[in-house]
């Protein structure tokens, strides 16, 4: 059974529906599981019914609008680098209202079900691939792993969205009696749950350099200093589960293929900016096939 795995990464979504499109159009590459954390959970749903083009568009027309529905962030330009600060307006509203989160992202939720329709949906519970979403139970101090064929589409779209939800800058959500947040708070590249589902070869995209050790920009005020800290504990998260990963994937004879982005895409990846993720998708592809071309030259 083939999976395809792919990392939590925000904007940096936009890479791994590169690679994912080239996998997939050029490879031929056919998936029986798709396991996704945060932004990964957006993409597999449209990559398990093969609409790629139709990924592709959402992926690069994406806006901060289509996320928050009250952002916690204002965005500013120093020469060729965006930095984020706090918008001090809307974080006093959400105090005001008794809020735990700096932001709300109920926009990302109507965004989801816009370009996730229940035909859709059902097309895909009627076949035979697993589509599995990563969510943190924050009451419980627990990860779980929410399939498609479990739910119904208004349930699927809301783990979708939960999956997503990088607290606390975005939704905190109560369901079923419990708080959750987004997967990624807990398992960035979940590889060991599609080995547990069975899978015998996996593709994991990993939407962080293979050498994680760079100089990184730390914020220059409260606000943007809590994202770069938040990002250095999820960039552990990841070392861990890709280290634990790979150790399963030996211990139990699963072929698996390691797919990172060539470079440091950004700081901030809660940042959607519509030229960057473009380019984004087309750097996805052109990584995946001078993979492949390279691996070609060493097999002649």
């Amino acid at each position: 059974m083939k999976a395809l795995v792919i990392s939590g990464g925000g904007s940096k979504g936009a890479f791994a529906g590169g690679v994912a499109q080239y996998l997939m159009e050029i490879e031929k590459r056919e998936y029986d599981i798709l396991v996704g954390t945060s932004t990964g959970s957006l993409l597999i749903p449209q990559l398990a019914l093969n609409q790629i083009d139709k990924l592709h568009n959402i992926y690069t027309n994406v806006s901060q609008r289509s996320i928050f529905s009250l952002n916690p962030f204002v965005v500013r330009k120093k020469g060729d680098r965006e930095y984020v600060s706090i918008n001090f307006l809307n974080t006093f509203l959400q105090f005001v209202k008794s809020k735990r989160t700096f932001g709300e992202s109920k926009a990302l939720r109507r965004t989801i079900r816009k370009n996730f329709s229940e035909a859709e949906f059902k097309r895909l519970k009627k076949g035979k691939k697993d589509i599995v979403v990563t969510v943190s139970n924050l009451s419980k101090n627990r990860i779980e792993y929410k399939s498609i064929m479990d739910f119904s589409y208004d349930e699927f779209c809301d783990w979708i969205w939960i999956s997503c939800n990088y607290i606390p800058f975005m939704s905190l959500v109560k369901k079923d009696g419990f708080e959750y947040g987004d997967g990624g708070l807990g398992c960035v590249v979940p590889i060991r749950e599609a080995i547990r589902r069975g899978a015998t070869e996996i593709d994991a995209i990993i939407l962080e350099s293979e050498n994680m050790e760079h100089n990184k920009v730390l914020g220059k005020n409260p606000f943007s200093l809590m994202l770069s800290i938040y990002g250095f504990v999820l960039d552990q998260i990841e070392y861990h589960d890709i280290s634990e990963g790979v150790l399963a994937a030996k211990h139990n004879g699963v072929q698996l293929n390691l797919y990172y982005t060539p470079t440091k895409l950004t700081e901030n990846s809660l940042v959607f900016n519509k030229k960057l993720m473009s380019l984004w998708w087309q750097q996805g592809y052109k990584y995946a096939e001078e993979k492949f071309s390279s691996a070609d030259q060493g097999n002649i």
